[in-house]
């Protein structure tokens, strides 16, 4: 006790200075109008700067959420073009497409017949043969096998196997992956297929040479399967080949999404998935 008295008498002189000083200020401040108008000015410049880097800060912190939401918002929005292109095209005769009307691509993306799960891609490759992508969602965020996964450019592949908060996508940069498509305003339809080497080129396979294709001829999901909803983008035709036997055409698709620089995406959830499952096995 007799110590902590000692301390405190020992630095007693200086939180006396201490006190006088900031009574000093304030009546400096308080009584002298320039003085005072300095002070004030001074004041509100600090607090304004450091209220811009608390905003910086925040709004650094916030920008995975908003990119995540905004890749959401560009997926609803780009499928929702589509399906107004659709019945523009529909309704519009001084506009007829190319072969049949394709079938109606309106399925809803949020809200009806799918569901989107945002993650974010954690790992991924775009050099190998067979590439893959791990993402930080899940079984608990309902993400299972089979399921598409989109970004704000189009489609990145199909979920491939799940853990309870991961989930390994087979890119479409895969040797294996096989996404059914067709070319828009048309019927025409076939598989779109990586065979290696550049990361923006794939190709459509199986299209009948009675087509009628041009380079720069839009390439969407065909809604054939249970994966993709018809309409959501691929890529655009580049150039247009004769098939190894010449019985079809072979087209070079130069591809929407660059896997390489992506970070966000969505997995599509089928709500309906079992039940149109379960008519395919009933044929």
């Amino acid at each position: 006790m007799h110590d902590f008295i000692e301390r405190i008498t020992a630095y007693l002189h200086w939180a006396l200075f201490l006190l006088m000083e900031v009574f000093s200020g304030f009546l400096l401040f308080q009584y002298n109008h320039y003085q005072g108008s300095v002070w004030f000015t001074q004041a509100n410049i600090v607090v304004a700067k450091v209220h811009e880097w608390e905003a910086e800060a925040l709004a650094y912190l916030r920008m995975p959420a908003e990119n995540a939401a905004l890749v959401r918002r560009n997926i609803i929005l780009q499928h929702n073009l589509d399906v107004l292109r659709h019945q523009q095209d529909l309704l519009s005769p001084s506009k007829p497409t190319r072969g049949k009307a394709y079938s109606s691509s309106s399925a809803e993306l949020e809200g009806g017949d799918f569901t989107l799960i945002p993650a974010q891609i954690i790992d991924n490759s775009v050099r190998k043969r067979d590439n893959m992508i791990v993402i930080n969602a899940g079984s608990s965020d309902g993400v299972e096998p089979e399921m598409g996964v989109v970004s704000g450019t189009g489609v990145v592949g199909i979920v491939s196997a799940v853990t309870q908060h991961h989930a390994l996508v087979m890119s479409i940069l895969n040797s294996n992956s096989s996404i059914s498509c067709r070319l828009r305003g048309t019927e025409y339809f076939g598989y779109l297929k990586w065979k290696g080497g550049r990361p923006l080129r794939a190709c459509m396979d199986d299209v009948p040479r009675h087509a009628r294709i041009k380079k720069g001829d839009i390439v969407e999901t065909s809604g054939f399967s249970n994966v993709f909803p018809a309409g959501i983008f691929l890529g655009k035709v580049a150039e247009v080949k004769n098939s190894s036997d010449g019985l079809a055409y072979e087209l070079e698709i130069l591809l929407s999404t660059d896997l390489s620089n992506i970070r966000h995406v969505n997995v599509i959830s089928n709500n309906i998935k079992a039940e149109l499952d379960s008519l395919r096995m009933a044929k």
